[in-house]
């Protein structure tokens, strides 16, 4: 197959474009890139430059690279002296020694199990991934009991190579109120970004201990995906607050110095306009804000009915508790019967213990997700709200400049600086929604394969216990030693 090569030469700005759209790990990215790098001399010239400025994780993103390779092989594109250059074969070349993180050739296929099936998704999250400069994982819970109170402190573990940092890696302990102090300052210094949210402050529904080791591995968990939502955002990753949080090591004086500014802040950021409401909202943002309302219906729909099915499978495995030690009695009174009856007897319980697990796994991993996202969705919602709040003040001020056209003093530049605001608001919105749907994608489908893979173990583990007595069961009786 032959793609037609253009003759039109391409600038920095075009090199620039290709090379950040490659980027994003898309088919038909990487085969332009590939076309113009191969074709157009111009292009090869500034390749380099381009790949610079576009991004300089570009050469360690394993999704490009696969994709890159790909292309070169299949289109059979000459290789210019641009990706002749040591640091381009590298990175092309490297695609062969590609592993999936359980030590599996990319290029290669496994087995088709449920095992396998996870690797394959693993890696397509990866493809579709950025190749990120920033790792941050909160572990190592410890309790903390004082005189005047009692407390839990997580490790926050921080390795980056970003300048901004003035060590390659930190460790820090934080509580819960630090990681609260961090999402409230975000929201203060980018109110038009959707910002990540935290777990619920007070104890969840069923737990009654908020020192239980349940509760807090639950937590902990939380805290450890807001925060690696934090640093994978391209924005929020890079504000100055995240960088303090992850860095200082007395963040109470920070908290102090922040108090004098919040009055401040608080004021800009809750102008309300006057009683001036909102005419409508546009066509993109009211689709977002049905999809929001359907989606929260549907996720409470869907916790209500996994906790009725944990409960249901709750008292169903303290029955299955009970009914195994029966058959453990009976076979004590048989003589015929006793193996049989032990082989039911074990049975029953391993079918008890795999019940277990698959109840565990559902309370531990499928609910919390549930609840994060219904937490996401009040997020998403104050974020459409603000935006719905900036573009009423701009509306009424149009207005007000359309009705005193004679008083020019001011007004046009004020109007234009609100229109600006709006605009902000919109790129950011959009942007985050996007990002949000993606992550979404990404976190539903490794929620339901992970459930499907969780069940099928279950059934297979019960299966396996079941068939292992029908030899038993098939026995013949010992005739000879009942008749002496």
């Amino acid at each position: 197959m032959k793609i037609p090569v253009d003759t039109v030469m391409y600038g920095f700005d075009e090199c620039h474009s290709f090379v950040s759209a490659a980027n994003q790990c898309t088919c038909a990215s990487s085969v332009l890139l590939a076309k113009y790098v191969a074709n157009s001399p111009y292009f090869s010239m500034c390749f380099d430059d381009a790949w610079i400025t576009a991004g300089q994780f570009l050469p360690h993103s394993l999704g490009f690279r696969c994709l890159l390779h790909r292309t070169f092989q299949q289109y059979s594109f000459p290789l210019t002296t641009s990706l002749q250059a040591p640091a381009c074969m590298a990175f092309i070349h490297s695609y062969q020694d590609l592993s999936l993180p359980n030590g599996t050739p990319a290029g290669t296929s496994s087995p088709g199990s449920s095992s396998s099936l996870l690797n394959r998704l693993q890696l397509d999250d990866d493809l579709d991934g950025e190749t990120h400069d920033l790792f941050v994982s909160v572990d190592d819970p410890k309790k903390h009991v004082s005189t005047m109170e009692t407390y839990i402190t997580y490790r926050v573990t921080t390795k980056t190579s970003r300048t901004e940092f003035d060590l390659p890696e930190y460790s820090l302990r934080r509580r819960y109120q630090d990681f609260d102090w961090l999402r409230n300052k975000l929201e203060e210094s980018q109110p038009t970004h959707l910002i990540p949210p935290l777990p619920e402050k007070f104890v969840m529904k069923g737990v009654v201990d908020r020192f239980s080791e349940e509760f807090v591995e639950t937590r902990r968990k939380a805290l450890d995906k807001f925060l690696k939502r934090v640093a994978d955002h391209p924005v929020l990753s890079f504000n100055e607050n995240f960088n303090v949080f992850l860095t200082a090591k007395d963040l109470n004086s920070y908290k102090k110095q922040g108090l004098t500014l919040l009055t401040k802040m608080g004021e800009s950021v809750k102008y309300v306009t006057g009683g001036y409401k909102l005419r409508a909202r546009p066509l993109e943002f009211a689709a977002m804000g049905d999809y929001l309302d359907i989606f929260t219906q549907k996720l409470g729909t869907i916790d209500r009915i996994a906790q009725r099915i944990i409960k249901e499978e709750s008292e169903y495995l303290v029955e299955l508790r009970e009914y195994s030690p029966v058959y453990s009695s009976w076979a004590g009174c048989e003589g015929e019967l006793q193996k049989p009856l032990e082989g039911v007897s074990s049975c029953v319980s391993s079918s008890s213990s795999a019940l277990e697990e698959l109840t565990e796994d559902m309370s531990e991993d499928f609910l919390p997700v549930l609840r994060e996202y219904v937490l996401y969705i009040e997020s998403m919602k104050n974020v459409l709200k603000k935006r719905d709040q900036v573009q009423a003040e701009y509306e009424a001020k149009l207005e007000a400049v359309v009705l005193r056209k004679d008083e020019k003093s001011g007004v046009p530049a004020d109007v234009e600086k609100c229109q600006d605001r709006v605009e902000c608001f919109n790129a950011d919105l959009k942007a985050d929604w996007d990002r949000w749907q993606n992550n979404k994608r990404q976190d539903f489908r490794q929620l339901l394969t992970g459930m499907a893979d969780r069940n099928i173990q279950y059934y297979e583990k019960c299966l396996a216990a079941w068939e292992s007595i029908i030899p038993l069961l098939q026995e013949k009786p010992d005739i000879k030693s009942e008749t002496d």
